[in-house]
């Protein structure tokens, strides 16, 4: 079934009832949508381009934060036939440019807040670009767009009933470039079911639950784990803030069940707590039942001291990928707490191996490459066939994560291949030092790195990001990280913020470049 079609069952099913829910703590707002406005704006949206000119197979921009409309839109592009490009928010003008040309976009609707970022580069988009529709008020509207409100008006809200095969490209997603470039992922409307009824089995989201999305909607993490209810047709709360009081309080007053949260989140929240800004007692969490987290690596040390203060919760962690549709091609299962740490077991229909630089499985135990198969592996990199062939291989998508299995079968993340550090011919997996550090109790964030060094090829160098107000120095750092093995104790220690993107996974390529050029002071 195509998702667009999920909707309109919703609609038929629970139309009266509430689909979204958007909480904008510092404007002190709040809107919400039934499932039929959410279906009839998406039916609206999709006559209106289809009006423009926008047909199937097309692509269409969409570059907005979080908000209401974002979902209805989406879900309009998809009623075209057309392929939605949903754009990372933090995308500098040139970048923007980029991805609108490796997609040819048609069309791009945006939000105020990218207008100016926009028009720097129109220039060279309208070769291509047909249409720009913004999403705002109308006195902010840039002169070369229209309002989304006015291309709604008087337009059918029946479903366009677009041919649309379940086969067919459906989205364009670009990855987080964590590790480079970002680079196109291509998805088919199967991709896009079948991430449904994945998150739905993994946490048996019932129509009574509440999910609570906070994290952007441009990314695949954010949006697959909200099908899980979406599928079921139960009600969601789209957050604009992510202050730990503003999170509690949207549990509390929400009903919220269901929250998936980042690490810097997670950690900010138990901050507020032992700290005494936050008492729970002031609020209502009885209902809320499931916590889960993902999109990087998890130090088990916030899990175990989540789970003290949180005794009732369930608690999971995803593992995925942009080129798998997101998480849960791995996860841990809400019954295996007992595993904190482990990334977990092979998903719903999915298969996993852990093999070596030749694709052959290594032994139990030793770390290797992690590669997974199913049905949420993306169609291929757009336009990027060298790409696609060296990830790609017979089926199985090579994830460039270094995992080892245990002897009950879980798996363990190790950490990106292209961030082992190589040391005097020793490798260095930075999570694992990452983990260490973050058990000690005046460190806020953590990011290790590998730099150059003239004697040993690399060193392991350490950012550390101090809790609010406390005071460590590197010596003290150095005395605790005795108690790692020698070769792995990081040789620099840098006190400085730690960069993460909006998805939480630290940018270690913006590291390594800020600090290139310290390679003669370390102490070897």
């Amino acid at each position: 079934m195509l998702i667009t079609e999920i909707l309109a069952r919703n609609a038929r099913v629970y139309g009266a009832e509430t689909a979204l829910v958007e909480r904008e703590p510092e404007k002190n707002r709040r809107r919400e949508i039934t499932w039929k406005v959410f279906d009839d704006q998406s039916n609206r949206l999709a006559h209106a381009l289809i009006a423009r000119g926008v047909k199937k197979g097309d692509r269409v921009v969409h570059l907005m934060t979080n908000c209401i409309e974002w979902l209805p839109i989406y879900f309009g592009i998809l009623r075209t036939g057309a392929w939605a490009v949903p754009l990372n928010f933090r995308f500098v003008a040139k970048t923007i440019e980029r991805c609108a040309k490796i997609a040819e976009a048609k069309a791009f609707i945006f939000g105020e807040e990218f207008s100016e970022r926009i028009a720097a580069v129109k220039e060279n988009l309208d070769s291509f670009v047909e249409t720009y529709i913004f999403v705002g008020p109308e006195e902010l509207k840039p002169d070369f767009a229209e309002s989304y409100e006015e291309i709604l008006e008087d337009v059918p809200y029946l479903d366009p009933n677009t041919n649309i095969d379940i086969t067919d490209e459906a989205a364009l997603y670009f990855t987080s470039g964590t590790t480079g470039t970002p680079k196109a992922t291509l998805l088919t409307h199967r991709n896009l079911e079948f991430s449904c009824f994945l998150e739905n089995i993994h946490h048996r989201q019932t129509h009574e639950d509440n999910f609570l999305c906070i994290p952007p909607l441009y990314h695949t993490g954010a949006k697959m784990h909200w099908f899980g209810n979406f599928i079921v047709g139960a009600r969601s709360v789209i957050l604009k803030g992510i202050k730990p009081r503003w999170i509690m309080e949207a549990v509390s007053e929400e009903k919220a069940t269901v929250v998936w949260l980042l690490v810097p989140w997670a950690l900010d929240i138990l901050f507020s707590i032992q700290s005494g800004e936050i008492k729970l007692k002031d609020f209502r969490l009885k209902q809320w039942r499931l916590m889960h987290i993902g999109a990087q690596p998890v130090p088990s040390s916030l899990i175990k001291e989540w789970i003290r203060i949180f005794p009732n919760h369930q608690y999971d962690t995803n593992y995925g990928l942009t080129e798998c549709t997101g998480p849960g091609c791995v996860h841990l299962g809400m019954e295996n707490i007992h595993k904190v740490g482990a990334i977990g077991l092979p998903g719903f229909d999915w298969e996993v191996r852990i093999v070596d630089d030749r694709l052959n499985p290594v032994v139990p135990g030793q770390p290797g490459e992690l590669i997974v198969k199913g049905p949420g592996v993306m169609k291929e990199y757009y336009k990027n066939p060298e790409a696609t062939r060296e990830t790609l291989i017979d089926g199985w998508l090579l994830t460039g994560d270094v995992a080892r299995q245990d002897q009950d079968g879980f798996i363990w993340l190790v950490d990106r291949k292209k961030d082992v550090v190589i040391t005097g011919g020793e490798n260095i997996y930075p999570v694992e030092i990452e983990d260490f550090l973050q058990t000690h109790p005046k460190i806020h964030d953590v990011a290790v790195i590998g730099l150059p060094s003239l004697r040993l090829g690399e060193i392991a160098a350490a950012i550390i990001q101090k809790k609010a107000g406390e005071k460590v120095t590197t010596e003290e750092i150095e005395a605790f990280c005795r108690a790692l093995p020698r070769y792995k104790r990081p040789r620099r220690i840098i006190f400085d913020d730690v960069p993460r993107n909006p998805t939480g996974k630290i940018e270690k390529p913006k590291l390594r470049k800020k600090y290139a050029g310290m390679t003669e002071s370390f102490k070897i």
